[in-house]
């Protein structure tokens, strides 16, 4: 490829894991034939800022992305690295997801100061997570269970654990490995019982549409079975007009031609659940993740995410 860029900058968070997922796509730019060199661009953003409040009872969305679409939009950088499930399902005018890495564990994991299983967990134990899905989930499974918000870094996190400030955490899986930290997980929660957050996993390369040759190198990146999923996946999220911070979980696969998503929308408490699983081929992700956001509104969905606005909108 001729004609590049002396130098691609490339925007993201300055956490830990932010800083992994930035350097294994800058070394992958850089591996290629003929690469630009990349300069990695550390961006604060609004979610970093707010460590009092869990994000879902916070006023506005695109916490962890927002200063970084500005910047690329902006042009001061050329690409942005994000975890995908970070990403709004409708990004801003003028930029979109030019690569999807290999997805990494899409599971939740369990963390406990004791070492105990979910199931082993004591009675009225206290687990500490800001997600309402993995709230919601897990209260499925436990209801005896209380539930507290944390926030801050991974390793702030477990640090706080530790200390006794809660009996278990649950973070994503494949953070957790990222970081070197899979020796800590004390249970992968089995995405049959606790299904994940829409691509949960996945680390999203986000360019400007117009630049086509930074498209030309990041593209290059993109692991198509991972795009397929995570496509249904957001397209299911975007139909049910719900967010990172609503209890919906979702997990596409794909073998082969063929596709299999599966999708829960659960009630904070975990009372009650629509769920259900469609298959179709890998070429229509898209469609077919809307087919199965439909069904599952048919039957339901709605009425559960129609209450949960109505709580949001009573204490917000």
């Amino acid at each position: 490829m001729t004609g590049h860029a002396a130098v691609l900058r490339l925007g993201t968070r300055g956490s830990d894991l932010a800083r992994w997922q930035a350097e294994t796509v800058a070394q992958r730019l850089r591996a290629l034939p003929e690469a630009p060199e990349v300069e990695v661009v550390f961006i604060k953003t609004t979610g970093d800022h707010i460590t009092h409040a869990p994000l879902h009872a916070v006023d506005g969305k695109a916490f962890f992305t927002k200063e970084i679409e500005q910047a690329l939009a902006d042009g001061r950088i050329d690409l942005a690295v994000h975890s995908l499930k970070d990403l709004a399902t409708e990004l801003p005018p003028g930029l979109t997801v030019g690569a999807v890495l290999e997805r990494g564990d899409p599971r939740d994991a369990l963390v406990s100061r004791d070492g105990a299983a979910l199931t082993s967990l004591p009675t009225d134990a206290t687990v500490a997570t800001s997600s309402l899905r993995r709230r919601a989930l897990i209260a499925r499974l436990r209801p005896d269970l209380k539930f507290v918000d944390v926030r801050g870094n991974v390793p702030t996190r477990l640090e706080r654990l530790g200390s006794g400030a809660f009996d278990a955490i649950v973070l994503a899986s494949a953070g957790l490995i990222r970081l070197g930290l899979v020796a800590r997980i004390t249970q992968f929660l089995p995405a049959e019982l606790v299904l994940p957050a829409v691509s949960q996993g996945a680390v999203a390369v986000e360019v400007r549409a117009g630049d086509a040759a930074t498209r030309g190198w990041v593209e290059r990146l993109d692991h198509a079975p991972t795009r397929s999923a995570t496509t249904a996946e957001r397209a299911l999220l975007r139909e049910l007009e719900g967010g990172c911070q609503v209890p919906v979980g979702a997990l596409a696969a794909v073998d082969g031609e063929r596709l299999s998503i599966r999708a829960i929308v659960s009630s904070l408490q975990g009372d009650r659940a629509v769920e259900g699983s469609l298959t179709g081929p890998a070429a229509d992700a898209a469609r077919i993740g809307r087919a199965l956001a439909d069904d599952l509104r048919r039957r339901g969905a709605d009425e559960i995410l129609a209450a949960l606005r109505r709580v949001a909108v009573r204490d917000p």
